[in-house]
């Protein structure tokens, strides 16, 4: 086993060259991909729509061709399900991401092809561990099994050579031998689509194994967690597995979950690394081992542009090159992939906290927000002021979500909050006054509309019974996989089904409120 790792550990660490070289030169790596881009598809329906033959610069290319959403290609991809090909991309694509996002309930199937898993997904995956292996190089990772907890993955209803399922899922039916040579359990049981029984099989079968290494998002990760203790009678995970020692994680914001995983594995050598991996791309990974920033990667057959959150509403909004943007500033996310998504948003919202190399942090979403008073509240800001709350009472939080009290009769506003604490706060009341506090200091809009609760009164934060919100996930249909507690919403879209269940059970809890 210990020539094992070491064999993994050395083919891992050959990565960190190419990794430094489009650290050192961005924007040539930039260029070449976009070229490729361009080049390849120019024989695509798209491309001959949009004259590709004839763009030879990037200005050229933003002229031609308009920014887009899902809705816009949703027409392109429909037919692409039924079988179509050579549309948005040239190779054959069988495999759609289903993705609900974080703030619609409509299904989304984004385009994976070939050359989207190899030179993208699986690409970040191994530089994921490479990084690993480069900051943490006596690792001994390779010498025992990861768990990985996948979506679901069934044919789709148009066609019985396309499919569909969450990103995870096709990512673990299409995993090259080295990966699944090293992952447990097996693939039946990790694609199983019934998620409860999924958790208890995958929770029985692994206690048996030496685990090393998790994968996921943290919220099933610590579903998973509790089962295994469940079962087992153990207090921590190291009693189950002694030799766990790295955890990737990405999918939500790590902050309200670090104090569990702590409990969970109450060890300082066990190593986080966040990555940010979505149905559209694989875009960061964490590069160092003392900061959460994530590093912006180049060369997995994605060309970026930045729109400035100020501009989004504009008819023809313009967008930056990478060469452009400048440090602290929210831009929405536009890509160019080797799927066939063409100045294609995504939805999330980076700030960049470091231009040599680029170095960014996920501030939201560009509909995730609160905004219904003019306090642009986005998920970076509700998140930090989560984690001063929970540190100021010895809290931990598992989820949360937040939305608007509108103005009625004049009255002012409010935002409403459901929050489940894994471990309550010392005082519930303290905690909403830091976590209101906390968003007075760190976001400015948010402190003027607060002002003698002109615009804003303090915060409704309703205490929520443990499996709140897996309950609510259960019901609608969005357990396991991809599927995200949505954080923020401008509406009471998520908030009015969550509340009326609590009170139709009367478990409404401590509610703090001025």
């Amino acid at each position: 086993m210990a020539i094992l790792n070491s064999l993994f550990t050395w083919f891992m660490k050959k990565r960190i060259h190419q990794i430094e070289l489009f650290m050192k030169y961005p924007h040539d790596v930039q260029e070449e991909w976009f070229q490729s881009l361009i080049s390849t598809a120019e024989a695509t329906e798209w491309g001959k729509q949009h004259d590709y033959k004839s763009i030879f610069s990037v200005e050229d290319f933003k002229n031609r061709v308009p920014i887009q959403t899902y809705d816009s290609i949703k027409g392109h991809v429909d037919r692409m399900i039924k079988g179509e090909q050579n549309i948005l991309w040239p190779s054959d694509i069988k495999w759609f991401a289903k993705s609900s996002g974080t703030t619609a309930d409509r299904s989304k199937f984004i385009p994976v092809s070939r050359e989207a898993l190899d030179e993208c997904h699986y690409q970040g995956g191994k530089d994921m561990l490479s990084i690993y292996c480069h900051n943490r190089p006596e690792n001994k990772v390779f010498n025992g099994k990861s768990v990985v907890i996948g979506g679901s993955s069934q044919f789709n209803n148009f066609s019985s050579d396309s499919y569909s399922g969450d990103l995870s899922s096709i990512l673990i039916r299409n995993l090259p031998f080295w990966a699944e040579f090293k992952r447990t359990p097996t693939l039946e049981v990790t694609l199983n689509p019934n998620f409860e029984d999924k958790i208890d099989q995958i929770a029985r079968i692994t206690i048996e194994e030496d685990v090393t290494s998790l994968a996921g998002v943290p919220t099933w990760n610590i579903v998973m967690a509790q089962r295994i203790l469940e079962i087992t009678g153990k207090s921590n995970l190291l009693e189950v597995w002694p030799n766990l020692e790295f955890y990737g994680h990405g999918g939500v914001s790590f902050k309200p979950y670090r104090e569990e995983f702590k409990r969970l594995i109450p060890s300082t050598d066990m190593y986080y690394l966040e990555n940010y991996n979505a149905s559209e791309g694989y875009f960061g990974i964490q590069d160092q081992s003392d900061s959460e920033d994530l590093l912006l990667m180049l060369d997995y057959g994605i060309y970026y542009e930045f729109l400035p959150m100020e501009n989004i509403g504009d008819a023809d909004p313009k967008t930056y090159n990478l060469g452009e943007v400048e440090l602290g500033k929210n831009y929405a996310l536009i890509i160019s992939t080797n799927a066939g998504l063409w100045r294609y948003m995504i939805g999330d919202t980076i700030k960049f906290t470091s231009l040599s190399p680029y170095r960014f942090q996920i501030s939201g979403r560009t509909t995730a927000y609160i905004n219904t008073f003019g306090e642009e509240l986005i998920v970076d800001n509700a998140d930090q002021a989560i984690q001063a709350a929970s540190v100021a009472t010895g809290a931990t939080v598992k989820d949360y979500t937040a939305g608007p009290v509108y103005f009625d009769s004049g009255k002012a506003g409010a935002h409403e909050w459901v929050i489940e604490f894994v471990q309550q706060p010392s005082s519930f009341r303290e905690f909403c006054e830091v976590l209101d506090a906390k968003l007075r200091e760190i976001n400015s809009d948010y402190d003027a509309k607060r002002h003698k609760d002109m615009a804003l009164t303090f915060p409704i934060v309703h205490n929520a019974p443990v499996n709140t919100f897996y309950q609510w996930m259960k019901s609608r249909g969005k357990l396991g996989g991809q599927n995200k507690v949505p954080r923020l919403a401008n509406d009471r879209t998520y908030l009015e089904p969550i509340l009326m269940e609590l009170r139709l059970n009367d478990q409404l809890g401590r509610t703090a409120t001025l």
